[in-house]
């Protein structure tokens, strides 16, 4: 018993000196950023330093966002990163014979703000007014379409002669799918889902189903592009994600940001060298994202359109951007709008 008594108090002693000889890092340091700030824009330079808590003589420190070591000049940072959003801004302390890791929570806005764009009418066609559109896409000079379940009509896919509103073709979808977004991508249609977190992929030719596949960490299926290589998936937040189209796994992502916040609206989408085209949800606008850095370069006022069509009790909001490469023009239209505009954007 006497041992017992003896020991214990020694042991915890040990212990404690253990623990005290070998603080976590964030107890011995602490990123500290000018005007104690988490906001930051790319590009810009910014007064950093470590708040040095135990005195410890420090060597050498290192700073660095998604792997890539950023310049520092004096106490100045300069930011220069690929992909903008939520970040973690990382430092790497050499000290006493020592390294220790520490982050420090960030935001990285763009640089700069959107430029402001408005359209022009080219031109009008019919469209169904009882497609609930949620995607729209050209291929080959023909417009394919998908809806939602609006009302108490099905979901479905369909190619269209968009100069007549013709249905060419169709295939609806189980009740229990609400469909949304499609791309077409090496003569595959690629459809999702809003809830059901499960995507389809078909057949161009004749909507044969091929696969389907579930979806990652994202939260919900909204719209769908394709830059030729990969696949842009939005989901209702400020991320868009990019998908491996063969495995339909998602690898990465970027964030929505303009120069003064992260932004989560980005709904139907359109790729069109380098920018990704995107429905505002529940907007009269549309916003033009840089496909690398996320950041939104411009807004577009889609105004008036709205006023165009058809007023009727299930009239809704502007959904469904395709590019026509044929025509250098894009087309879109609404949920439950009977046209279908073809216009031209223009800086206002």
């Amino acid at each position: 018993m006497n041992f017992i008594k003896f020991f214990v108090p020694v042991i915890i002693t040990m212990l404690f000196l253990a623990c005290e000889g070998d603080p976590k890092p964030k107890q011995l340091f602490e990123i500290e950023l000018a005007g104690n700030t988490n906001e930051l824009s790319n590009q810009e330079s910014v007064a950093v330093s470590i708040n040095n808590k135990k005195g410890k003589t420090i060597d050498k420190i290192s700073y660095s966002i998604d792997g890539k070591v950023l310049e520092l000049k004096g106490d100045k940072l300069s930011l220069d990163i690929t992909r903008l959003g939520q970040k973690e801004l990382k430092a790497v302390i050499e000290y006493e014979g020592n390294t220790a890791e520490i982050t420090k929570k960030i935001k990285v806005l763009s640089g700069t703000a959107p430029e402001i764009y408005t359209y022009e009418i080219v031109n009008e066609y019919p469209h169904d007014l009882n497609a609930f559109t949620q995607g729209l896409e050209f291929y080959n000079d023909t417009l394919y379409e998908s809806t939602g379940s609006g009302g108490n009509a099905k979901s479905f896919i369909r190619k269209i002669d968009y100069k007549t509103g013709k249905v060419l073709q169709q295939k609806d979808l189980a009740k229990n799918y609400f469909g949304e977004g499609i791309t077409i991508l090496n003569d595959k249609l690629y459809q999702l889902t809003w809830r059901s977190s499960i995507g389809f992929v078909y057949q161009l030719s004749d909507f044969k189903e091929l696969n389907s596949f579930q979806y990652g960490e994202s939260k919900e299926g909204w719209g769908l592009c394709n830059d030729g290589k990969m696949i842009y998936k939005s989901d209702g937040t400020e991320k868009i994600w990019l998908l491996d189209p063969e495995t339909l796994t998602e690898v990465s992502y970027i964030e929505t940001v303009t120069n003064k916040s992260i932004f989560n609206k980005a709904n139907e989408l359109e790729y069109v060298d380098g920018k990704i085209y995107a429905n505002v949800w529940q907007k009269e606008s549309m916003m033009i994202i840089d496909a690398e850095s996320g950041a939104i370069v411009g807004v577009i006022n889609m105004a008036g359109l709205k006023n165009k069509v058809k007023k009727h009790e299930n009239l809704d909001v502007l959904n469904g951007v395709a590019y026509n490469p044929t025509t250098d023009t894009f087309f879109v239209t609404g949920k439950n709008w009977d046209k279908l505009f073809e216009i031209r954007i223009k800086k206002k």
